[in-house]
């Protein structure tokens, strides 16, 4: 597999975890470095980490993984887009605005979970996955540094409707997931 093929790769697999970040940044006010390290280090460090486990797993695990991997995404997604509506017109700190591990865990697992089907195509291709991986997670925190930075200047300029369409936006994230899996919408 070329550099293009794997930068493709990385820029598709951190997608998701981009606009979650933008969501974060909405939700938190006025980003700080620390909030775009934490966010660049959650969504890197788990699209990093997820295709290496894939490719561990090899195809042995595909058919379980790939049965549930939607629902895990809709529910983690839809669950947090949810409190993101509901808080958006409450003031003070919220799970969502927050960066701690309770918060940023299940949004890092559900924007990864597409990775880890990623490494299990890895393990029967010629990859050199230690790389590999380090470059999809390299990739994955530079755009999603960017994304709480974008996401807190949007929110400075439209308040709490930002926080709302940024809720509705992980909602319809998690909606995509699931309907393209059922294949009721062609992804």
């Amino acid at each position: 597999m070329g550099l293009w093929e794997l930068f493709v790769i990385a820029v598709g697999l951190s997608m998701d975890a981009f606009a979650v970040s933008v969501c974060k940044g909405l939700s938190v006010g006025r980003a700080r470095a620390g909030h775009c390290l934490t966010a660049g280090v959650y969504f890197g460090g788990f699209q990093m980490l997820m295709p290496l486990a894939g490719y561990l797993l090899g195809v042995r695990f595909q058919g379980i993984i790939a049965s549930v991997d939607h629902w895990i995404a809709f529910v983690l997604l839809g669950v947090i887009g949810a409190n993101m509506i509901r808080e958006a017109g409450g003031g003070g700190e919220c799970l969502d605005c927050s960066f701690q591990p309770r918060a940023m865990l299940p949004l890092a697992v559900a924007t990864s979970i597409d990775a880890l089907a990623v490494g299990v195509t890895f393990a029967f291709l010629q990859v050199d996955i230690l790389p590999a991986v380090a470059f999809i997670g390299a990739a994955t925190f530079g755009l999603c540094w960017a994304g709480v930075g974008l996401g807190a200047r949007l929110g400075e300029r439209f308040g709490s409707r930002a926080q709302l369409a940024g809720g509705a936006v992980l909602i319809a994230m998690g909606s995509k997931i699931l309907l393209e899996h059922l294949g009721l919408l062609g992804g």
